[in-house]
């Protein structure tokens, strides 16, 4: 990997629109942009180059000297391989009976959530010591962050996130903006405060999936897959994000296999330097552009083989009986039904009887189209995961966590789930997220990752509670250890009617700690480590278009989804629908466009870029097929990604469905524009 500086203010150069490259600190925010008007750069232009396939052209302009070529990173696959497995990929691809292949851009998005980043530094002289509060996806992550870049003490800086209006992977890292304001704020020895503007925010947020994929599939005689190749130029923008690489290389590389058995697979990306805004992880991170690339390429491969695409699905499906499946992209899935998930989307979207539907379409001048997109993610990410549980005195505990609520409800979900494992009421337990002064290490809010990892943590965190309030308790009682059983809140001397609250126990064990008569009050932590789990389903789109506008309408989506145990269906289901509209916002709408002459961001406001408005939305109906996760003891394997993940192919598929058969593949977004054209066959 090739590392580029990535400096808080541009010294001597300036590699994309809108980095920054100076700071005005002011009483007002409206003097602030006023002194801003006042700075003048000298800038001297130099070529520039946006799209990953002109720069890795010869000749191309060079972002950075040290990457020639462009080229951050070159890498061949998430196994290690001395060119044995692409010689055998390469010979399978030209002995095939079938052979399919498709080139796509996933193109570049804009994260844009509600709230733009916004926050604020105090710096005390006396204690040589920073606050930051800032809306983040992890207090403890950016603290850590931002400590390393200032070379400080942990301790010495306090990160404070609270309420944050959406994330989706954009907030989960430092930026140039939060060491400047710390900066500012020992200079001038007062709070600095900032808020983005939404321009600012298409300029300086990091972007996202900016990806050219070429795919081939090769398949027998009777339609088994056989083998697979995938070559990937990744854009980074002009730094690399904390995520960025990851997104690009293991995140998409180990979604390939999906949920079929595929023998044989081969994947190159090279992850690209471009004068653009940096890119990274975004609501998927790696996983729809994977699962975008194999359905697109299996309805490729149907068309191709002249097998119909239900069935080439069916006959490629992993049967439940292969569970463990160790994958040739070197991931070992633990549990799954997908071949009764498939069928069971194909009945809730009512598939057989689409043809009427059509036909009914057809007579109104519209064409009607239906996709299909099976999807295997993984979650999990960083696997190592902490939280605590302590008891300030009285009837309350409290659960500390370094995952950090950004809209799912973590408030509400685990605060039950500890209350179920202690046998107390909801009401009686309270998060705390949100202040690295907690002091929980968090690999954050990132790849749907908390219920299962903090969830986890919470689950181990109240074994040791029972096992030290056990000891505690027979003390209390007089009685022997083995005497004392833990239920519904209670402990209890077996046989009798003898119990304590556990909250009496906590108290008792917090005063004979303060006494010295014991080490450990029932105040507990515990860190946890586990495998990724594989969240999957099967997503059905039907779209109608009109074919003398353009115009296209997703006028119903079926989602089945194994995230396995469902802790609250309410919250699960916000989740996929969530997922929904901001697949559903890529495939027909969004699209972050550079001048590629000049390196100028053309869709820098919502007059320019699109985003998904409530009535684009489709009347859904989705159901979940929980196969419980045998990799925790909580048996969930998250759902933040899936409805993103399985949108794009389904939206998509459907388009082309609908499309004349002589249009050929659109790329996103499937603009009227593009729509009118390849109905007119000028696509």
């Amino acid at each position: 990997m090739i590392l580029s500086m990535w400096p808080a203010l541009a010294e001597q150069r300036v590699v994309h629109v809108g980095q920054p490259v100076a700071v005005v600190v002011a009483e007002t925010a409206a003097q602030a942009m006023d002194a801003a008007e006042l700075v003048e750069v000298g800038y001297e232009e130099s070529p520039a180059v946006v799209d990953v396939r002109d720069a890795v052209a010869q000749g191309a302009p060079q972002v950075w000297p040290e990457a020639p070529g462009n080229v951050a990173l070159d890498w061949p696959g998430p196994v290690a391989d001395d060119g044995s497995n692409a010689r055998e990929v390469e010979r399978i691809l030209q002995s095939a009976p079938h052979r399919a292949r498709i080139a796509l851009v996933n193109q570049r998005v804009a994260v844009a959530s509600l709230e733009p980043r916004g926050a604020t530094a105090s710096y005390d002289a006396g204690q040589d010591a920073f606050t930051l509060r800032a809306c983040s996806q992890g207090a403890g992550g950016l603290r850590d962050m931002l400590a390393a870049a200032f070379k400080l003490q942990p301790q010495k800086l306090r990160v404070i996130t609270e309420d944050v209006g959406g994330a989706f992977g954009m907030k989960s890292g430092a930026y140039p903006e939060y060491a400047a304001l710390m900066l500012a704020a020992r200079k001038v020895g007062r709070p600095v405060h900032w808020m983005s503007s939404r321009s600012e925010a298409f300029m300086s947020d990091n972007g996202a999936r900016d990806m050219f994929l070429e795919g081939e599939l090769a398949l027998g005689r009777d339609g088994e897959f056989l083998a697979l190749r995938v070559q990937v130029l990744a854009n980074l923008g002009a730094f690399i994000t904390g995520a960025g690489l990851i997104t690009q290389t293991q995140n998409f590389g180990r979604c390939l296999s999906s949920v079929y058995r595929i023998p044989r697979i081969q994947c190159d990306v090279r992850s690209i330097y471009t004068h653009t805004v940096q890119t990274g992880p975004y609501r998927g991170a790696g996983r729809p552009e994977a699962n975008y690339l194999i359905e697109r390429l299996v309805d490729a491969a149907a068309r191709s083989a002249g097998i119909d695409r239900v069935e080439l699905r069916r006959r490629n499906l992993l049967a439940p009986q292969a569970m463990p499946y160790k994958t040739p992209v070197a991931v070992t899935y633990d549990s799954g039904e997908f071949p009764a998930i498939f069928e069971k989307a194909l009945a809730l979207a009512d598939y057989e009887g689409f043809p009427a539907r059509r036909d009914r379409a057809a007579a109104a001048g519209l064409r009607r189209g239906i996709g299909i997109s099976c999807f295997l993610e993984h979650a999990g990410g960083v696997p190592t995961e902490s939280a605590a549980v302590r008891f300030p005195g009285g009837e309350k505990a409290l659960v500390a966590l370094g995952v950090q609520g950004t809209g799912q409800g973590h408030g509400t979900v685990f605060a039950r789930l500890a209350a179920k494992h202690l046998g107390v009421a909801p009401d009686l337990v309270e998060v705390q997220q949100g202040d690295s002064r907690l002091e929980v290490a968090s690999g954050g809010t990132v790849a749907s990752r908390s219920t299962m990892l903090a969830g986890t943590a919470v689950f181990r965190t109240i074994e040791l509670i029972v096992a030290k309030g056990r000891r505690i308790a027979a003390r209390m009682f007089e009685a022997t250890e083995a005497d004392v059983e833990y239920r519904g809140g209670f402990f209890e001397v077996v046989g009798t009617d003898r119990r304590l609250s556990l909250f009496a126990v906590a108290d008792k064990a917090a005063e004979w700690k303060s006494n010295g008569e014991i080490e450990e009050a029932l105040d507990s932590a515990a860190k946890v480590e586990l495998p990724p789990t594989f969240p999957n389903g099967c997503h059905i789109a039907e779209v109608e278009l009109d074919p003398e506008t353009g115009v296209v309408a997703v006028v119903a989506y079926a989602a089945v989804d194994d995230c396995g145990v469902v802790l609250d269906a309410t919250l699960t289901e916000g989740q996929v629908c969530g997922g929904l509209a901001q697949g559903l916002g890529q495939a027909l709408l969004e699209h972050g466009v550079y001048d590629r002459a000049s390196g100028q961001l053309l869709t820098g406001s919502f007059t320019d870029y699109a985003m998904p408005r409530a009535d684009h939305m489709p009347p859904t109906a989705d159901a979940f097929h929980p196969v419980p996760c045998t990799t925790n003891p909580i048996g969930v394997k998250g759902v933040g990604e899936a409805g993103t993940t399985g949108a794009l192919a389904a939206i998509m598929n459907a388009i082309t469905d609908a499309l004349p058969a002589e249009a050929g593949l659109l790329d996103m977004p499937a603009t009227p524009e593009k729509i009118w054209r390849a109905c007119r066959g000028s696509g």
